[in-house]
């Protein structure tokens, strides 16, 4: 039998007041993540990947925002649920990587009293107990001089080293959920393959299962087991990596596979790029919200389409699957 969900999301929306009305970031997402699975969540700025995040963690606090849907954290529902109810699960059972350590970190207080804190806040544990466990944290994550670094502020430390810290940080109380918000932005591509092995190395010895937020292929493509693709707001197709990658259903996701260079063989003049802008929020076309920008819409695009497929690959697109299936062989399969 398969294994319980760890998490399960079920038409997840998140909405905000605003001038123009009421504006949804995040559009009735539904998805469930297995006990050690590598989710990769991928889109562009602005399709929905941080928001969704956010919810997750309960972390939405806006008086303008409404978030409706059902979020269950091995079995327990957290949409609706107290303060300090999920304080006792964030930090301990699910933890965030933010995208930018230098916002994530307290900047007057050093790497270690604040990982000494985070272990304190959920377990009954001496100082020297919590110190010396965030040595052992710095150490475990590779940073060198683990104990000079932990008497360090943040400013004090390269981006690299910051990021490492915030994943010991997250890592203090063993989560059996780790959510990571673009941890590799800015990074050098020597320090982003060293932070995606240690993700990997997470699950791989402690079982914890990884949300991962990008904009980057390439990083789904050495991490992530399954795959979801988001665009104004909602998942447009959804599989393992290996079927997305080999066998795209969706146009925003050719345009997005197309749009990396080449490894091997002869190079594009230019390289190919989605046309147009995503559509704001405010003002979604009916229907499919990729449908301006596709080279494939037709007139049943204006109504909205549901997730399909078999075999877990499934994408929301009105083109039917022969037809994708033609395009994708001709190599047409472009947005």
């Amino acid at each position: 039998m398969p294994a319980e969900p760890l998490l399960e999301v079920s038409g997840l929306t998140v909405s905000f007041r605003t001038e123009d009305g009421l504006v949804e970031a995040v559009r009735g997402i539904s998805f469930a993540v297995a006990p050690g699975e590598i989710m990769g969540l991928v889109g562009e700025s602005g399709s929905g990947k941080s928001q969704t995040l956010l919810a997750l963690m309960g972390l939405i606090t806006s008086p303008n925002a409404v978030l409706t849907g059902s979020v269950r954290f091995r079995g327990q529902e957290l949409v609706g649920l107290g303060r300090r109810a999920l304080d006792r699960i964030r930090g301990r059972d699910m933890a965030m990587i933010f995208q930018d350590p230098m916002t994530a970190l307290t900047p007057v207080h050093t790497i270690g009293a604040q990982i000494v804190e985070q272990i304190r806040a959920h377990e009954r544990i001496s100082p020297r107990a919590a110190r010396a466990r965030a040595v052992e944290l710095i150490s475990a994550v590779g940073i060198p001089a683990p104990a000079d670094v932990a008497g360090r502020y943040p400013h004090q430390l390269s981006g690299g080293m910051r990021q490492r810290a915030v994943i010991a940080m997250a890592l203090s109380c063993n989560p059996a959920l780790l959510i990571a918000d673009e941890p590799t932005t800015a990074l050098d591509v020597t320090v982003q393959a060293q932070i995606l092995e240690l993700i990997g190395r997470l699950r791989d010895e402690f079982g914890s299962a990884v949300i991962l937020v990008t904009h980057d292929l390439g990083v789904v493509a050495e991490i992530a087991d399954t795959v979801r693709v988001m665009y104004a707001g909602k998942v447009v197709e959804e599989g393992t990596k290996r079927a997305l990658f080999t066998a795209p259903q969706h146009p925003y996701a050719w345009g997005l596979f197309a749009s990396i260079p080449p490894l091997e063989g002869a190079r594009p003049a230019r390289l190919s790029a989605i046309p147009g802008a995503p559509p704001r929020l405010s003002a979604l076309p009916a229907g499919c919200a990729f449908r301006p920008r596709c080279a494939h819409a037709h007139a049943a695009c204006t109504a909205m389409p549901a997730l399909t497929g078999e075999g877990g690959h499934r994408a929301a697109c009105a083109l039917s699957p022969a037809h994708r299936a033609e395009l994708l062989a001709a190599g047409e399969a472009r947005s």
